[in-house]
């Protein structure tokens, strides 16, 4: 039950996300850049003041080697996904875009899983083809299809994400790992915003999206995930992301007023249908 709440939990804050960065980058004046570095900031921030808190708590060493945790290696996959998400979104909806990212974040989680010495049989491979067919027809160039930039930023990080959700999984101490990765991440996404320092605009609403983003449904969301994903085997934890689509496409539908075309619903039943398969059969074999 505590895994499944986690999870749970975890999934709404990754929805949330795809509606906060939608409704900041279409309905206020804030550029992607800025709503980067805020929202990769204020997650810094936020998880840096819990693991003093808690540090507080605890002796000298703890709380010394607490501050040391994370890497750089996901500190770049993090920011990749950070950024790649803000930038996608200046173009594409909420639930499109969600789909296209967790789409990717179940390839990307296949491909290591392959790489790590899983075989695929042919049910899977089956699934994998569908899902890729799904991807193409959303992408496709045409009068309802979402922008081709917009859909590689968004791949791009949903490859990130996946990178690291695997990476996550070894973690000891969720919140010092998530702080430590975020912190390492707020370079990147300062020197982000000096290279598009020319096409910065700052918003009061738009900002406070992206705090909310940053500090708790990015911030907490994620040591709420990387807690879950010790209890999660690689296949459950693939699996489980199939959900943020369907509930951001439902948020953008309710609260943003998006429309759903019936390429949006051919794309979604190929990508979730083909992922699906995938995974229910990868648990079967395992």
């Amino acid at each position: 039950m505590r895994v499944f709440f986690l999870t749970l939990l975890a999934m709404i804050a990754f929805a949330s996300n795809s509606l906060l960065c939608r409704a900041a980058l279409k309905q206020t004046k804030v550029d992607p850049a800025t709503f980067t570095f805020v929202r990769i900031f204020s997650g810094a921030v936020a998880l840096w003041l819990i693991v003093m808190i808690r540090s507080s708590f605890s002796s000298p060493v703890t709380r010394h080697s607490s501050l040391r945790n994370g890497n750089w290696p996901s500190a770049i996959a993090l920011f990749t996904y950070a950024a790649g998400f803000s930038f996608a979104y200046v173009t594409l909806s909420a639930g499109t875009g969600a789909l296209l990212l967790f789409g990717a974040v179940q390839a990307t989680m296949i491909l290591w899983g392959f790489r790590k010495g899983e075989r695929l049989d042919p049910t899977q491979i089956i699934g994998i083809v569908i899902a890729l067919a799904g991807l193409v027809v959303l992408v496709f160039p045409g009068i309802s299809a979402p922008p081709l930039t917009g859909s590689i930023f968004m791949l791009a990080a949903g490859i990130a994400w996946g990178v690291y959700s695997v990476r996550g999984r070894t973690a000891s101490d969720a919140a010092a790992a998530t702080a430590g990765n975020f912190l390492r991440a707020v370079p990147f996404a300062v020197l982000t915003g000096i290279v598009a320092l020319k096409g910065m605009r700052f918003d009061s609403l738009g900002v406070t999206y992206a705090v909310i983003s940053g500090a708790i449904t990015s911030g907490l969301g994620y040591v709420i995930w990387y807690s879950a994903l010790t209890g999660l085997k690689a296949a459950s934890a693939a699996t489980v992301q199939l959900s943020v689509p369907v509930l951001a496409a439902t948020g953008g539908i309710l609260l943003l007023h998006e429309p759903v075309t019936l390429r949006y619903v051919i794309a979604s039943i190929a990508v979730l249908g083909g992922i699906a398969l995938v995974m229910i059969e990868k648990q079967r074999t395992s």
